[in-house]
């Protein structure tokens, strides 16, 4: 981890750092902070500016790019591309399975779904879906509320994460490539020029998303906690007390990073997961179950049954604000999580096939967060329909950061389970900065697996003082605009990283075209080779 004395950790953090990426991200960085600190009115108002402007225009790019990128992430896993390994031939993974999901699944959602979990449903409840087009707080109303929250936190929701991590853990493990996101033009620049001028602008461009898309979750998640606080014990913090309590949270993910992934990251994201599940069940025993099982089922059924309406789905004709407020956010918040999600799955995925990282990363992660929103939207919806708690009017109060504490309140236990719930929200901040800033540390320093204690507690300090700020000045709709337009570029992005992997992977399994297997892939694997990017054609066991 460097040398033991100030003087060697600052050389050492010197010596490592990609002086452009870093210097560019940094600047970003705290303009941002001081704007929104000088001028938070107008700097709010510029990013809800500029936020309406791309929902407008380029909203249906958001949504085409996810299509493909869930079609692509399907067929690797039942196509054979799906065979091919992160690594050598006979690496084995890196990680225990269950180490490996948990750090997975920790980075990639953990903290956006304690806070939309009690929440997202409850809205669509009231004001339905256009395409679900049921009576407000209707038992239809309900099954659409429910079907519509798997359908934004579903396969959607993970399957970018995975394929941008497909190519930088390919040509890292198996080229020697360095270890950013800049790594998915390989096949296009060729390895020797991954510190060209269009390799930096990806790099500059991934800080760039990073910062916005974590700031939004940390922002999300830090006014649930206070919230939590408030709602608990009847004290308001006010923004003095939301800076200081940002930065307590900053502090204890920022050591935690710091110690690495083994002893940090890792053990924080078992934990972590052991909380997340106790919370779930207790709350499905301790709930209503039989309602939450048919709801569930029924949305379930119903999310299969219209994923690809609701995929295309723009209202057109009457306007796209309710898709542009809750599905095209969404999709460019997981754009702009794609960055350093994508390059955290990479760094712990070594030894792994790509079916193996697409099975966790979409499938398996899927699989428990459906759950996890069909007992909360379910017993909100259930709570509100039978007047045990006023959810919308809690929500009305203290804004949707406040909508978990009145559904666990109602239920038996509700103290435990509301301490159990805010003890959650802590740990999914904690693990969810971990890797955002092990990647930002990555990202600024050509590829380090290890950047320096320096260097994370740089990025950590800023993305705490961003998060605070935005939650300060903008709240919720400050942070959704900040992630819609930090996650365009990475919609492009994201498809360069499909092709980035379809080259080797055809390659090695040809699937398309394959007529002209013998010359065709010969003159493919001769121009890469020349060009430093991927050549072998072999095969790889499962």
């Amino acid at each position: 981890m460097g040398d033991s004395n100030p003087d060697g950790r600052f050389a050492r953090f010197a010596n490592e750092l990609d002086v452009p990426v870093f210097l560019v991200g940094f600047l970003t960085a705290l303009v941002a902070v001081v704007a929104f600190a000088l001028m938070p009115d107008a700097a709010a108002s510029a990013v809800k500016r500029v936020n309406s402007l791309v929902e407008e225009k380029v909203g249906w790019m958001y949504l085409l790019a996810m299509f493909f990128v869930v079609a692509f992430a399907l067929f690797l896993v039942f196509g054979p591309w799906g065979n091919v390994k992160l690594g050598k031939p006979d690496e084995e993974p890196q990680y225990s399975f269950l180490s490996y999901f948990a750090m997975l699944y920790s980075a990639g959602i953990g903290a956006g779904i304690v806070f939309w979990g009690p929440a997202e449903a409850i809205f669509h409840y009231d004001t339905v879906p256009p395409l679900v087009g049921a009576e407000s707080q209707t038992a239809d109303a309900a099954v659409g509320a429910v079907q519509y929250t798997f359908f934004h936190w579903g396969l959607s929701a993970w399957a970018a994460y995975a394929i941008m991590s497909l190519p930088i853990a390919f040509y890292t493990y198996r080229h020697d490539a360095p270890m950013r996101v800049s790594t998915v033009l390989t096949p296009f620049l060729g390895i020797d020029n991954l510190d060209s001028v269009w390799a930096k602008l990806v790099d500059i461009l991934a800080v760039f998303a990073t910062l916005g898309g974590i700031s939004t979750t940390l922002g999300f998640v830090g006014s649930q906690f206070l919230t939590g606080i408030e709602y608990t014990t009847g004290v308001s913090v006010g923004d003095a007390g939301t800076i200081l309590a940002i930065v307590g949270l900053t502090i204890a993910f920022t050591l935690s990073v710091t110690v690495g992934i083994e002893k940090g990251v890792r053990r924080v994201s078992r934990f972590n997961m052991g909380l997340f599940v106790v919370v779930m069940l207790l709350t499905f025993v301790l709930g209503p179950s039989a309602y939450i099982m048919s709801v569930t089922t029924e949305a379930l059924g119903q999310y299969i049954n219209q994923f690809v309406a609701m995929s295309f789905f723009m209202n057109a004709g009457n306007g796209s604000s309710w898709v542009g407020n809750w599905t095209i956010f969404y999709w460019a918040w997981w754009f702009s999580w794609t960055p350093f999600v994508g390059l955290f799955i990479a760094r712990v995925s070594r030894g792994r096939t790509i079916r193996q990282v697409v099975v966790t990363g979409v499938l398996a992660s899927t699989a428990v967060t459906i759950p996890w929103f069909g007992i909360m939207g379910s017993i909100a919806i259930s709570e509100q329909s039978t007047n045990a708690a006023d959810i919308l009017e809690v929500i009305s109060e203290y804004g949707v950061a406040g909508s978990g504490y009145p559904l666990f309140e109602a239920l038996p236990a509700g103290d435990v389970l509301n301490l159990l719930f805010l003890l959650l929200i802590t740990t999914f901040f904690v693990t969810s900065a971990d890797s955002s800033t092990l990647a930002l540390g990555m990202l600024t320093t050509g590829g380090e697996l290890e950047p320096s204690t320096i260097n994370r507690v740089i990025w950590g300090a800023l993305v705490g003082a961003l998060a605070s700020l935005l939650m300060v000045v903008g709240g919720v709709d400050a942070l959704q605009a900040a992630s819609i337009i930090t996650g365009g570029p990475f919609a492009v992005i994201t498809i360069l990283a499909v092709l980035a992997i379809s080259y080797p992977c055809h390659d090695i399994y040809p699937v398309f075209f394959d007529t002209d297997r013998s010359d065709s892939v010969s003159d493919q694997s001769t121009r890469l080779d020349a060009s430093g990017g991927t050549a072998a054609r072999e095969s790889d066991d499962d």
